[in-house]
Order: C-alpha cells, then sequence, then structure tokens
C-alpha cells in the first residue's frame, strides 16, 4: 500500500473523529523511518474560530484515532507511529479556513502584482480580505503569513514598576491626591 493511499485512508477515519473533539483535519502525511512509518495528522480549528487549538482537543482526536487505528487496516500492518498536532504559527495561509483563523492577527499578504500588503486582519468573505480597511480581493491575494507580535519595551515598562513594588496609582508628583 502506497504512502499515498494510507495517508488517503487515515484522512478518512481521522476526520470523523477530529470532528467529534471540535477539530478539522487539516493534514496527514505518513513517510518511511527506517522500518516503521512516521504517521503524522495536523488538526486546527474550524475556520469560525480563532485562538488557539485547545491542547485538550488535541489530546482527545489522538487518543480517537490512535484507537480507530489499532482496529482498522488502513497501515496495512506496518508498524507507525503516529503524531497529532496543530500547525504552528509560521503555517503559511493558503485557503479561506487559514485567513479566517487569523481574524483579528497581524498578516503579511502576497499580492497577485508581486507586492506584499501587511495588516491587521479584520474581515474575511467570499470576496476576499480585509486589512485594516484596505479591501482585496482573492484574485489580487496570493499566500500569506502571520506576523509575530511582540509587546513593545516601551509600552510594558508603562505597566511594571521600575522598583517592582505594586503600583499604588499614585505618581510621585501626585503626594497622596487621588483622583486629581
Amino acid at each position: 500500500m502506497s504512502a499515498s493511499s494510507q495517508a488517503d485512508g487515515v484522512r478518512a477515519l481521522a476526520t470523523p473523529l477530529a470532528a467529534a473533539a471540535g477539530l478539522v483535519v487539516e493534514d496527514v502525511t505518513v513517510r518511511p523511518a527506517g522500518r516503521r512509518r512516521v504517521l503524522r495528522v495536523t488538526v486546527d480549528l474550524p475556520e469560525d474560530r480563532t485562538g488557539g487549538v485547545p491542547m485538550e482537543s488535541v489530546t482527545a482526536a489522538s487518543q480517537a484515532i490512535s484507537a480507530a487505528l489499532d482496529t482498522s487496516d488502513v497501515m496495512g500492518g506496518t508498524p507507525y507511529v503516529l503524531e497529532v498536532s496543530s500547525p504552528g504559527v509560521d503555517r503559511p495561509l493558503t485557503e479561506r479556513r487559514h485567513w479566517s483563523r487569523a481574524r483579528g492577527r497581524l498578516v503579511n499578504a502576497r499580492l497577485a502584482d508581486g507586492t506584499e500588503a501587511t495588516g491587521r486582519l479584520t474581515a474575511v468573505d467570499d470576496d476576499g480580505i480585509e486589512l485594516e480597511g484596505r479591501r482585496l480581493a482573492w484574485a489580487d491575494v496570493g499566500r500569506g503569513r502571520v506576523e509575530i507580535e511582540f509587546a513593545r519595551l516601551d509600552d510594558a515598562a508603562d505597566d511594571v514598576p521600575l522598583d517592582g513594588a505594586p503600583d499604588d496609582g499614585l505618581d510621585e508628583d501626585d503626594e497622596g491626591e487621588v483622583g486629581s
């Protein structure tokens, strides 16, 4: 049995089990690793949800898929190692579902004309995407990626007192006056 047909069989088996855990199957790969095969199932949240994939859901899907594989012949008796995970933040945005999942995030989109557009993804619909007021049609949008955002040090410094003491809400020049 070829790796491709094994992957198709695993996808068919895993899809309803992932759905029961509130997830969708993103990808299935089967690769040789010595006398075994490594079976990787990547699961994600459906397109109508944002945020991270809950580990409890990945665990539930992994256990259900593992149990189903134990009673199935989809791997053809070949020893395998099952890995179930969610895509990382570096996953390219190539499908509408990927874009929908990235709503609210800072993204960089490669455009059909070779340029790039970066902005906060505010909307995804049948016509395309919106990056902070800039409307882009699907025909104009190629691949994209989520930009990693780190808190700027000057923003964080406003929230943390330099002496490590809890903030009492008073500035040094308030001299004990509250609400002035």
